[in-house]
């Protein structure tokens, strides 16, 4: 029953999407904020101990929650619990007005508009960046949010979904994602900082987590795309980026469109300028740039084909969906 789950999560998501602000996302931050100031010691086992309470705690009750409802009121009832999870976790409209802001300030002319837009969304100063790097960034920032609100949702939801677990699995991919930015972020604007310990725990969880979704998001992106080139890109440009996961989704988008993609990184308004010349965060962690991928430099155009190859991807992953479900009732 996950299709129906997700095909109604997406619907109404599309028609009502989640304003900003709203009580759901306070809550978990509330919530991770809770944890880090109760539980966040500074030594390695404390940082482990608080990402457990603040990524398994709310998966475990979303998990109980599923089968108090299929078990006392019907496998109904639990297909309604796993949509309005997913509603919360999924969904295109949580990042896209970014994208839609950006996209349609560059097409108006209007350059400065898109960089306030672009340093708003991602926190970074983009006064300096020309029209091509802008367009670089919306595309690496929009596909890799689309994966992470996404993609990688559906994934861990259909895994444990199908080891009969419920909607547990969106919560703790998209807990764990969000626990690993949110306590980095408070760090750099020295506002109740986590310790080095909690970041170090969130970000190896986070990127053992993330490991199994990017690398399908990566081959559903060859399939609707350029097979070959994104596969090519997948194997020999994916370790030019920084990060390993958000390397093979942006190294396989760049061939199955045949775009490039990687270069300057942006600079997060609190960087700092070490004595060496070197830009790093308040917590010491440098910011690190990205050897370019091959292919076309990056169009206006490029945006219409980002938005094709993603919802392809949807479709694909719809069918799929269908495919697993008939198979289950048939079998």
């Amino acid at each position: 029953m996950s299709l129906f789950a997700v095909l109604f999560a997406l619907l109404i998501e599309q028609a009502r999407p989640l304003t900003t602000g709203n009580p759901v996302h306070a809550g978990f931050r509330a919530w991770a904020r809770a944890v880090s100031r109760n539980f966040d010691a500074g030594k390695e086992h404390h940082g482990w101990v608080a990402w457990t309470l603040a990524v398994m705690v709310p998966g475990l009750v979303a998990f109980v929650i599923y089968w108090l409802l299929v078990w006392g009121l019907g496998w109904p009832f639990g297909v309604l619990w796993s949509v309005v999870v997913l509603y919360i976790t999924l969904g295109f409209r949580q990042f896209s007005h970014h994208f839609t802001e950006i996209r349609d300030a560059l097409e108006a002319g209007d350059e400065p508009q898109a960089r306030e837009a672009l340093a708003r969304w991602q926190q970074v100063d983009a006064s300096q960046l020309p029209r091509r790097e802008i367009v670089r960034h919306v595309i690496e920032h929009s596909v890799l949010a689309a994966h992470r609100h996404v993609f990688g949702v559906l994934v861990w939801f259909s895994v444990l979904a199908a080891l009969g677990l419920g909607p547990s699995g969106a919560v703790v991919y998209r807990m764990s994602e969000f626990v690993a930015r949110y306590w980095k972020y408070k760090s750099n604007t020295r506002q109740l900082p986590a310790s080095a310990a909690l970041q170090g725990a969130a970000a190896a969880a986070w990127t053992v987590i993330d490991w199994l979704p990017a690398r399908i998001t990566a081959l559903s992106f060859a399939v609707v795309g350029s097979f070959e080139d994104a596969i090519d890109g997948w194997r020999n440009h994916a370790q030019r980026f920084p990060n390993d996961n958000d390397g093979v989704i942006l190294a396989a988008t760049a061939g199955a469109v045949g775009v490039r993609l990687g270069g300057e990184a942006l600079k997060p308004n609190a960087a700092e300028l070490t004595p060496q010349g070197q830009i790093v965060l308040p917590d010491g962690t440098p910011v690190q740039d990205s050897e370019s991928t091959p292919g076309r430099a990056p169009e206006i155009a490029h945006f219409g084909a980002i938005v094709g190859l993603v919802w392809r991807t949807v479709v694909m992953w719809l069918v799929l969906l269908s495919l697993l479900t008939i198979a289950r009732l048939l079998g």
